[in-house]
């Protein structure tokens, strides 16, 4: 039974869990060991396009347009055919100049203007506000669903008072303190949190089973199956219409704004920039998400028509939100668990969205917003505080708190006219408006900071005056009139029939109209207004990013004078003064220099500390940062031509020494052969030595031990003192052989190795072991029992490698027991016609990762720089090959602070031994706490 208690936890569980994820990755990372460094994970952190529009949305537009749905994903695929070279240059591009936002990439590529960073963020705000107010809108409307279990209920309009009498507004502000946990608890010079995309990658697999979970339970369960569905459909007549194009699914007008719309949206939208771009390890992981990205939209709408047919069947007459039927039909047919993990899903796919949109739009208000303004206000006297690191984070977690709050209104005030879909729609047109700025600043150099500034304002008005008012309007917040009449009451300023023109849907009267303003008034102004030199350097840098290596660009527009300690200074206020000096400390050793006191203040230097000034701040208020404490020398347009032109006559020299370097390269691979056959010879020259060492270690102990004890007791008597005289030739003896031995161990792994193999008593060589280790075990204190049959069948083996093994185990047994109460117990017997020996101790136990490990070379438990067990790592590794070489094997149970059992079978002659004398181990070997 879906009770609040039950959702409740599991929703704070399941965030839980991401936290869980977000922290090892993040741990993983300061380690330098990346978990996300994965083409699998990159292309599955892309899926933070699929929103609470695609779990619930979908399937509401399929319900009323039938395929109509289809555009939002064929955008997409059609746009990663072009990711290869497109989305690789904006990786690029994004890299070298240590981009951090939509914001700072379109701020630097025309002259790092702070100005236009700052309208790029406002229309990015503004624009995803109805966007996080879907997700809102889906969270709030799902979790009052569910809450209803097992009616079907839906939530009524909005009615509660604003905030703090509305549910939505408390989850909005759970949302923020998510996000600020999530994204904001330290301050990165790159802007990336590998934990969070790791985080994102879960959550992708998560709604994708979720969906998938609830398509099969629809299509097999309810139904039987597609062909059984579509039928059904075809013969309904109002169902039958949403199959075909045209009509309820849209006109071909409305496919191609919708397609453009998400091939722009998957390209430009801040979240899909910061995972895409800002996230990105390594460029070549494009190779991978190109294919793999297109799969994931494709199995994640397999089932979205049947859904939406199998929801307008069960719940006729309109009576159920179709938006809802991924959740309604599971509860209609008392499926809670199933109700819950939809549920789930579509929690998963609404707070993916919502914490990396806001911690993206975060790091654009803050960097490309607030800071400019603030460091301009000489009243606050930023300039000097010694560490500005603390500013930085608060003012990102603040603007976390006012987007989430923004879009609550934007819930409560427009939220409830529009479907989920439309709400998406509108901020797709918004963020449409990057396109002409960016495909034209990779691809066109003149392109200019005017022309960029006038179509991004143009575009944005036109979209606040076709879209977003008259979302307003429809919802009671503006007159309605607005939308017949338009401003000043004028028919011809309609907002969705704009000078007239009619039969378009709102979609795309909108784009038609904002992308003729944006494109025109960008090429328009581009080609009147002169650039100047900053912006032709920027330009070169942008427009041919593919054709220069990363370490070149930016340095070669730079002229002036600078101080270290300055740059270092400067760093240090937004880095933190130590990342600072860790930084130019780095930087030095990369220039092959002892210290930064040592560095000269270069163009190099100088662009280095702009570039990790630009990770924390953003490119436009790092160039001004920079500028207030060095001394640039202007460049004049004529002596930016003069650099390209060296450039370019330098990229051409650079192209033929690669083709000579090519050419020299079969030479050397002989040689890196002969290398890599040296250092193998060296290793194996090692492992002989540290093998020989450990393994004559061992019957030197026993002998000295015995030895140490006839000389301390003379009066031992006579049958004791036989004994340990008796052990101490036996050890001599064996000593002798080991000596012979030791020299083949080399050959084992090779297989030519000698082994000296008999039929021999394996209970004898147990004994043996036993005797010659017995004081080991009395020294410490531990119990030591034996658990043999009376007798055992002869197995054919060679006797000292057996007793080497025993040995071993043995040894480490007694090694690692340290308790008071300490036991070892060695026990014998038959197990499906093999013998099987196990060696338990209750003592320290092995961690489940050091299982892993132990059996490889020179590994041992606790094996750190304080606690280095005694011995050389090799005896785990050589019992496993012993063991292996008879056809048996050797493994270990354990658990940390619980003992351990090590374990080893080797065969037998099959009828050597009555059945009625084997013995039932699985009470012996079990690990138990307690002394046998």
């Amino acid at each position: 039974m879906l009770t609040a208690p039950v959702i409740v936890i599991a929703s704070f569980a399941y965030v839980g869990l991401l936290f869980a994820i977000a922290y090892y990755g993040d741990k993983r990372a300061d380690e330098g060991r990346s978990i996300i460094a994965n083409p699998y994970i990159y292309a599955l952190s892309l899926a933070v396009y699929c929103t609470s529009w695609t779990f619930y949305g979908s399937v509401g537009r399929a319900a009323t347009s039938g395929i109509g749905f289809l555009p939002i994903y064929l955008g997409p695929t059609l746009m990663a055919a072009l990711w290869w070279y497109v989305m690789l240059k904006i990786i690029r591009i994004s890299k070298q100049n240590r981009i951090t936002s939509i914001a700072d990439f379109i701020a630097s590529r025309y002259g790092k203007s702070q100005a236009l960073g700052g309208l790029v963020t406002i229309i990015a705000v503004v624009g995803i506000i109805p966007y996080i107010a879907l997700q809102l809108k889906a969270i709030s409307n799902t979790f009052s669903i569910v809450l209803k279990y097992p009616e079907v209920v839906m939530p009524d309009k909005q009615s509660a008072p604003l905030f703090l009498g509305d549910n939505t507004f408390y989850i909005a502000m759970l949302l923020a303190a998510f996000t600020i946990l999530f994204g904001t608890r330290h301050l990165d010079a790159t802007e990336r949190h590998e934990g969070l995309v790791a985080a994102i990658a879960f959550e992708s697999v998560v709604k994708l089973l979720a969906f998938i979970a609830v398509g099969l339970f629809v299509t097999f369960g309810l139904y039987e199956g597609f062909d059984d569905i579509f039928q059904r459909a075809g013969e309904a007549v109002q169902l039958n219409a949403l199959l075909t194009l045209g009509g309820e699914s849209g006109n071909y007008a409305t496919w191609a704004s919708l397609t453009f719309l998400s091939m722009a949206a998957i390209m430009f939208l801040p979240r899909q920039f910061q995972v895409m771009v800002v996230e990105n390890v390594d460029e070549r992981h494009l190779n991978k998400a190109i294919w793999l990205f297109p799969l994931y939209l494709l199995a994640i709408n397999i089932f979205v028509l049947p859904i939406a047919f199998g929801g307008l069947m069960h719940f006729p007459g309109g009576s159920v939100d179709a938006d809802t039927f991924v959740l309604t039909l599971p509860m209609a047919e008392q499926r809670p668990w199933l109700a819950l993990f939809a549920f789930i899903g579509g929690l998963s796919a609404a707070t993916g969205m919502v914490i990396v949109e806001t911690i993206a739009l975060s790091t654009m208000v803050c960097n490309d917003l607030v800071m400019p303004v603030l460091l301009r206000m000489k009243a606050l006297r930023l300039t000097e505080r010694r560490d500005l690191s603390g500013l930085l984070l608060g003012i990102r977690r603040g603007a976390i708190v006012l987007i989430l709050v923004l879009g609550y209104l934007y819930f409560y005030l427009a939220g409830e006219a529009y479907a989920l879909v439309a709400i998406g729609l509108i901020s797709f047109s918004a963020v449409a408006q990057f396109a002409p700025a960016i495909i034209g600043g990779i691809f066109w150099k003149g392109g200019t900071r005017a022309g960029a500034m006038c179509g991004l304002a143009a575009g944005f008005l036109v979209w606040i005056y076709t879209l977003l008012l008259p979302s307003f309007a429809k919802s009671g917040w503006l007159p309605i009139t607005f939308l017949s009449h338009g401003l000043f009451g004028t028919e011809l300023l309609s907002p969705q029939q704009l000078f007239g023109l009619y039969g378009l849907d709102d979609i795309t009267h909108c784009l038609f109209w904002s992308m003729l303003a944006n494109v025109g008034c960008y090429i328009g102004v581009s080609l009147f207004k002169v650039a100047g030199a900053a912006e032709h350097g920027q330009a070169t840098v942008f427009v041919d990013a593919l054709n220069y290596p990363s370490t070149t660009t930016g340095t070669r527009f730079w002229r002036g004078s600078a101080s270290v300690n300055d740059l270092q200074r400067l760093l240090g206020r937004f880095l933190g003064p130590d990342r600072a000096r860790d930084a130019f400390a780095t930087y030095a050793r990369s220039r092959g220099v002892k210290s930064a006191e040592d560095l000269s203040a270069d163009a190099n230097l100088v662009h280095y500390a702009e570039s990790l000034l630009a990770g924390a701040i953003g490119g436009a208020s790092a160039r001004v940062m920079v500028a207030s404490v060095v001394e640039e020398e202007p460049l004049g347009l004529d002596e930016v031509m003069n650099i390209i032109d060296e450039a370019s006559q330098v990229l051409a020299y650079s192209r033929q020494l690669e083709q000579k370097s090519r050419e020299l390269q079969d030479a050397t691979n002989e040689l890196r052969g002969a290398n890599r056959r040296l250092q193998e010879l060296d290793r194996l020259k090692d492992d002989f030595i540290s093998t020989v060492t450990h393994e004559l270690r061992t019957p030197l102990t026993s002998i000295r031990a015995f030895s140490e004890i006839l000389n301390d007791n003379p009066r031992l008597d006579d049958a004791q003192r036989a004994k340990f005289l008796g052990i101490i030739i036996k050890e001599s003896e064996r000593l002798t052989r080991l000596i012979n031995q030791v020299l083949d161990l080399a050959k084992i792994e090779s297989g030519n190795a000698e082994w000296h193999t008999s039929e021999i008593d394996l209970r004898e060589v147990i004994e043996d072991s036993i005797a010659t280790t017995s004081q080991l075990f009395k020294d410490k204190g531990i119990d030591l029992e034996v658990r043999m049959p009376a007798e055992v069948p002869a197995i054919t083996a060679d006797r000292d490698r057996l007793m080497q093994v025993m040995l071993n185990l043995l040894s480490n047994a007694a090694k690692f027991c340290e308790r008071p109460d300490g036991w070892a117990r060695v026990t014998l017997a038959r197990q499906h016609g093999l013998l099987r020996v196990d060696v338990a101790d209750n003592g320290i136990g092995i961690s489940a990762a050091d299982q892993q490990v132990i059996f490889d070379k020179f590994r041992q438990v606790g094996d750190t720089l304080t606690q280095k067990p005694k011995g050389s790592g090799l005896g785990l590794a050589i019992s496993r090959q012993i063991i292996d070489h008879f056809g048996g094997r050797l493994w270990v149970r354990s658990r940390a602070g619980g003992g351990s059992t090590f374990s080893f079978t080797v065969p037998v002659k099959a009828g050597s031994w009555p059945a009625s004398l084997e013995l039932d181990l699985q009470a012996s070997i079990a690990l138990s706490p307690k002394a046998p």
